[in-house]
């Protein structure tokens, strides 16, 4: 059985441990190289030869730094591998025509994929490898074309970044300019009207929100003529209408290979003909799955288990929903009025309603229709323009843009209950503004969820998250809410997040950044009914998983749920 050794670069700090690693070996300690220091770097080097694999290193590295794995017989030939003990990929997606979708958790190696497809990084196998002998490893499979055509560049492809916010630093002059400049299609005005471009072509790219990036970046992709098409993350920062634009839009790209990654199931589901699995452990390896249907493989993501591989690679992440008739004992918490303000060319107005205890709220709504306006308003960070509103009650506020600094994280105080459920143990010592945006934002919502309070407001708990760390956040929120009896209101766009915790939703409607309204308090299917209503798109669950799933447009089951007025079905079908 094949072993290897992965040294988190990026956390291991043997300045301050003193080299603890290589202190405890058991083989060090008899005289062998098992451990040795790196003399660019400092940092220790594991030798997978020597390593016996009792794991003391492991347990006794302070950073959580130090992963020793036994793989089995079939990987032991990585595709590409970052150098001695670093990070390492099995396996490579199958190119197919329509849209094939990627799912994983972070850090698993879904990036350095299209990297790969892209033609941005040449597999190494491992090693310092050529391109014949890349070739010559997959020979027999349906990729080696793909990478025939990658090696000599005959093959044309176009990737879409995961990180948008860089746009600027890279890109200049207006975003209409930028796109005329790279319309090789004349597909300009086609995606303008499909992806709601005209409200921002005049901008500067450097004023760009982050949604009007995304939208620039996939349409920047998606008017280059080529063979392939690869986007990384394309609903970031996007609303439930502009994620299923853009789904529509990459699925009308019928001619050509088009792969994707996206951590919103809803959203995969909705545009993917296949699908991959990546599994693995985060940091250390990654496996690329059999090709699947779309249907069977998130169903296989999410219960934990490869069927056609027979691998179990993690347990079921359940999706189970409480029934809306169960009765729950609550009682009331607050009554708040009508709430209104006024911006600068932006109107909002708030239904008054009442929130419960325990309760929790989905907030669903386009962008720029006032969801974080309310929040605020409850948090007492924003005034309402028609009344002074007098909330006797603590609040605790996990903002959407987060606040870095350079104090350490356990500075913050956290509750070790979340700590453990977060897995946050190796970021105490770090910084905040040391830690990625995933970190970043289990971080802030241990911090919320940590503090003693009445009522705890989090908008979009699930940006930077992955699909594993989203539905375990949905479970320990609603078990949070049920043991504290306290309510929570959660603003996002993630609709299986949504559709997981929320007991009742608050539904946003009107035109974005002009102006805004918001509904009370209604149950989870006629909430879910207003707003798929508004989105003119239907929901089904699937039969297996329970999961929601978006209907194909124009498809008999859309047709008929919306003959119906049922855009939002609660039994299984």
């Amino acid at each position: 059985m094949p072993r290897i050794a992965v040294l988190d670069r990026d956390r291991c700090k043997p300045g301050d441990c003193r080299m603890l690693c290589m202190r405890v070996c058991p083989k060090v300690r008899t005289g062998d190289e098992t451990i040795t220091v790196d003399e660019d770097s400092g940092k220790p080097v594991i030798s997978e030869i020597l390593c016996s694999g009792c794991g003391i290193c492991v347990k006794k590295c302070p950073y959580g730094a130090l992963s020793i794995i036994n793989l089995p017989e079939e990987l032991s030939e990585p595709i590409h591998q970052y150098g001695v003990n670093g990070f390492r990929i099995f396996n490579l997606p199958t190119p197919k025509d329509g849209v094939v979708g990627i799912v994983g958790s972070n850090g698993i190696g879904k990036t350095t994929v299209l990297k790969i497809l892209a033609g941005e990084l040449k597999p190494n196998l491992g090693g310092d490898a050529r391109w014949d002998e890349v070739l010559e490893r997959f020979r027999g499979n349906e990729i080696q074309n793909y990478l025939s055509k990658l090696a000599d560049g005959t093959l044309k492809a176009v990737y879409k970044p995961q990180y948008v916010e860089s746009i600027p630093r890279i890109v200049k002059g207006s975003a209409g300019d930028v796109l005329k400049q790279r319309d090789e299609l004349g597909k300009l005005g086609e995606l303008t009207d499909a992806l709601g471009l005209d409200s921002f072509l005049n901008k500067k790219v450097d004023s760009l929100s982050g949604g009007e990036l995304q939208k620039l970046a996939i349409a920047a992709c998606l008017i280059r003529e080529a063979d392939v098409y690869l986007l990384d993350e394309p609903s970031s920062y996007l609303d439930v209408r502009e994620r299923l634009n853009v789904a529509r839009t990459i699925r009308s790209l019928s001619d050509s290979n088009v792969f994707v990654i996206e951590h919103d199931l809803v959203v995969l589901d909705y545009l993917s003909d296949y699908v991959h699995i990546l599994y693995g452990k985060s940091g250390a390896y990654g496996v690329v799955s059999n090709i699947k249907g779309v249907r069977v493989g998130l169903n296989e993501y999410l219960s934990g288990f490869l069927k056609s591989e027979n691998v179990r690679f993690r347990g079921e992440l359940s999706y189970t929903i409480a029934s809306p008739n169960e009765a729950v004992k609550r009682r009331q918490l607050v009554e708040y009025p009508i709430l209104e303000k006024k911006y600068p060319g932006f109107d909002l107005i708030v239904e008054g309603s009442l929130l419960y205890k325990p309760q929790v709220l989905g907030i669903l709504g386009p962008n720029a229709t006032g969801k974080t306006t309310f929040v605020k308003m409850l948090a007492d960070v924003v005034s309402p323009d028609n009344i002074k509103l007098d909330i006797d009650m603590l609040v605790s506020y996990k903002p959407q843009y987060i606040k870095t600094s350079s104090d350490s994280v356990n500075s913050l105080k956290l509750n070790a209950y979340f700590i453990e459920k977060l897995n946050l143990s190796h970021l105490l010592a770090s910084s905040l503004d040391e830690l990625s945006g995933g970190e970043l934002q289990r971080v802030a919502l241990a911090d919320c969820l940590s503090k003693k309070a009445d009522l705890y407001l989090l908008d979009e708990p699930s940006a930077y998250l992955d699909v594993e760390e989203r539905l375990r956040f949905a479970k320990i929120l609603t078990h949070f809410a049920q043991e504290k009896k306290t309510t929570v209101l959660v603003v996002d766009h993630d609709i299986l997040l949504l559709d997981y915790l929320s007991d009742e939703l608050m539904v946003f409607s009107g035109k974005s950044g002009v102006e805004g309204s918001a509904s009370g308090s209604l149950s989870l299917r006629d909430g879910m009914n207003l707003f798929l209503k508004q989105m003119d798109v239907s929901f089904r669950r699937d039969i297996d998983s329970g999961r929601p799933r978006a209907n194909k447009p124009g498809s008999v089951k859309d047709r008929e749920q919306k003959s119906t007025g049922e855009y939002y079905y609660i039994q299984q079908s």
